[in-house]
Order: C-alpha cells, then structure tokens, then sequence
C-alpha cells in the first residue's frame, strides 16, 4: 500500500492533464446546448469512449490505483468541465460498483463489460434503489423480488425513481426486498439484463440542475431474471438472511450485516465529494478571472476586499474540500475502516462547499453571473445536486453523529 501523499506522481499528473485537456476541448464548449437540450449527450460519450476514457479499463485502472487518488482526480477533472455532461460520462460507474461491491467474480467479469459496451458500440448502465417513497429511508423500499425455484428464476415487481440512466440503460442494477420482515437488512441487488420484459421507463424528469444527464423511473412488472442474476448467488444470500434472523430473535440490531445499497453508496461518497470540488473549482475559477479583468471605480474589482476576500475563502473551502476526498480515498484504498465517517464527512464538506461556492461565483459576478452568457449559473444549478443524491447533507450528518456516538 503506497503511503499517503500529496502529490500525484508523473502517471496520474499525466491522466489529470489528458483529463483536463478533453473537459476543456470537448466537453465545455458543448455544455451549454446539451444542458438546453436535456437529453443524453450521445456524441461526447462515444468521442470519450474512442479516446479510452469511458471505458472498463480506464476505470478499473483508477479503482485500483494503489494511492486511492485515480478515482477522485477523475471525478474532480471531468466535472470541471461540465456536470451534466460528466454524470452521462460517470453514471455508469454507480451500477458497477454496486457489482463490484456484492457480486461474485464471476458475475463482475460478465455484466461489467456489457455496461459500458465499446468505442463502436457504446452502452451505458443504471443502478436502481430509489423508489417514490423510500430515498433516504431504504428500509421503507417495496420493490419486491421472489425467489421462483421451479424455474429458478426471481420474479420482480416494483418502481423505482432517480435512476441515472434509467429505462435506457443496457445493464440495469435493482435492489429489491427478498424479506420484508428484515426491513433494509432484507435486501438484495440483481441484475436485469438486456431487453429483459417487464422493464420499462416511467417518468423522464426535468431537472433544475444536471440537465444532461437522464434521470428517469424504472418499472418492473413480473420481470423475470434467471437465478445466476441474484448479485453475490443464493448461497450467500440466504446466509446473510439467516445471520439477519438470528440477530433479530437474539434482540440485536444487525448493524453488521451488510445492506446491498449502502455498500454501494459507502463506496462512492468520496467519489461524489470530488465531483463537488470540480464544480466548485470552475465556478471559482471563472469568478477570479472576472475579478481579474472586471474594472469599477477605476481598479479591478479584486483588489476591492470584499470581493477579494470572498476569492480568499472559495479557494480554501475548495483545497480543504480536496483533502477531506482525498483522505476518504486514501484509507477506503488502505483499507482502513472510516471509524468517524470519514467518507460521509468529505461527501457533506464538499457538497456544501460546491453551492456555496458557486451562490458566491453568481455575486461576483453581479448581473453578468445571473444570465446564461456565463456558465456560473449553470454550475450553480448543478451544485444543487450534491447535497442531495447518494445521501442528502442531513442523512450524512446524521450518519457522522452516530459514529462519533459509538
């Protein structure tokens, strides 16, 4: 395990600048249309396949980059470009982590692949937890999958919603309830595979922020997916509800018996702070090029300090930010466990940091910042987002809180 640090090497620098190089040729001067648009940026996603970035490879490279970094430098450089963009490009990733974080080898080598298809034939995947009245409170999920052992099939029937990607997606990844009596301990993820009947997009929503990526609702009616599609197979399954059972009569809480979703989202809250700080960065960014050159009362208005004092703390929420993803990334690759919640801690810091600092880049700017000449109010729109998705700000509170009560 490489000691942490706080430079990147020559590789990753060299990954970061290609990054850069592609959110600033390709993806920015197409970000305003496609976020009027709000549909699917097609065209950007295969021209980022062509050049390897979205690709199996190019991400599983990052994953396990031994430092932890390749992952949130990712993040942190593609979102700079553009958010909405950025989350077709990445939205993916969610649905392979979670079969990643609970499938078999064997299952991973199969379905992964086919999420993200190739240069020639580019595909894209959703995870699917969400539902009209469960979000936060997953235990109150109604999604239902049961278990037809004649067939050796699982029957699933439900909606969920806020699916990224969802209804045209190649691979679908749904968590459903398998034993309602064990609330969010009786979950489990499958994978419905392509063209499979009884999945269909619901409502596509219009959304204030993120506009092009594809949020939609998902609809499984009597979808049937053969037993190998169960994430993790039976065997373990049927353990893991039998520990849930025992800790129940036993009176215990089950806290250490693993939830499908969360093993997901604990895995990709840092991932989502480092999305935070690249929005955050290019608001910033933008907002101290205006000050720079803007000139009120015969000086540029940076020199005035309530204005360059404003710049002062953005860049340090922004680097604090930074170093809050990067300590989450380090010791999620080090393997050490996030005894104060640590990965929650940098998802809520950078969250708050990215409308924050956006809401700020709006005033710099004055009246300019208000229209969509410039982008800021865009990145504002976005920024929303964060403290939202993968957990709001309240629920990551409130998982740091409980953690700091142990």
């Amino acid at each position: 395990m490489a000691e942490f640090t706080l430079e990147l090497n020559d590789d990753q620098k060299q990954v970061r600048d290609w990054l850069h190089g592609f959110a600033a040729d390709v993806m920015r001067p197409a970000a305003a249309e496609w976020d009027e648009r709000e549909e699917t940026p097609w065209p950007i996603i295969q021209e980022a396949a062509k050049l390897g970035i979205y690709s199996l490879d190019f991400y599983a490279q990052q994953f396990f980059d031994p430092t932890g970094l390749g992952v949130p430098m990712t993040m942190e450089e593609l979102f700079w470009g553009d958010a909405g963009i950025a989350l077709s490009i990445v939205g993916t990733g969610l649905a392979a982590v979670g079969v990643l974080a609970n499938g078999t080898e064997e299952q991973i080598g199969t379905w992964v692949p086919q999420m993200y298809g190739d240069a020639n034939d580019v595909k894209v995947a959703a995870f699917c937890s969400s539902e009209p009245d469960a979000g936060s409170d997953v235990a109150a999920m109604r999604t239902r999958a049961v278990y037809d052992e004649a067939k050796d099939e699982w029957v699933l029937n439900g909606t969920k919603t806020w699916a990224t990607n969802g209804g045209i997606a190649n691979v679908h990844v749904v968590v459903a309830v398998v034993d309602a009596e064990l609330g969010s301990r009786g979950h489990a993820s499958f994978i419905v595979p392509p063209n499979t009947p009884g999945l269909s997009q619901g409502q596509k929503f219009q959304k204030h922020g993120i506009r092009a990526s594809h949020t939609a609702e998902v609809v499984l009616e009597d979808v049937r997916v053969p037993g190998h599609c169960l994430l993790g197979g039976k065997e373990k399954l049927d353990e893991r509800l039998a520990r849930a059972r025992e800790k129940a009569k036993a009176g215990g809480g089950g806290a250490s018996v693993k939830n499908a979703a969360m093993a997901t989202f604990e895995a990709s809250r840092p991932a989502v702070g480092a999305m935070a700080v690249g929005t955050a960065r290019a608001a910033y960014e933008v907002a101290l090029d205006y000050a720079k050159t803007r000139v009120q009362f015969g000086r540029p208005i940076i020199e005035n300090q309530g204005v360059g004092f404003q710049l002062a703390d953005m860049r340090t929420q922004i680097d604090a930010a930074r170093l809050l993803v990067w300590r989450a990334s380090w010791m999620a690759t080090a393997g050490k466990p996030f005894t104060s919640a640590e990965g929650s801690m940098s998802k809520l810091y950078a969250s708050e940091v990215a409308k924050q600092v956006t809401g700020q880049a709006i005033q710099i700017l004055g009246g300019n910042g208000y229209t969509r000449e410039y982008p800021v109010e865009r990145m504002h729109r976005d920024a929303a987002i964060y403290t939202i998705f993968e957990g709001t700000s309240e629920i990551q509170r409130m998982v740091i809180s409980r953690a700091l009560a142990k």
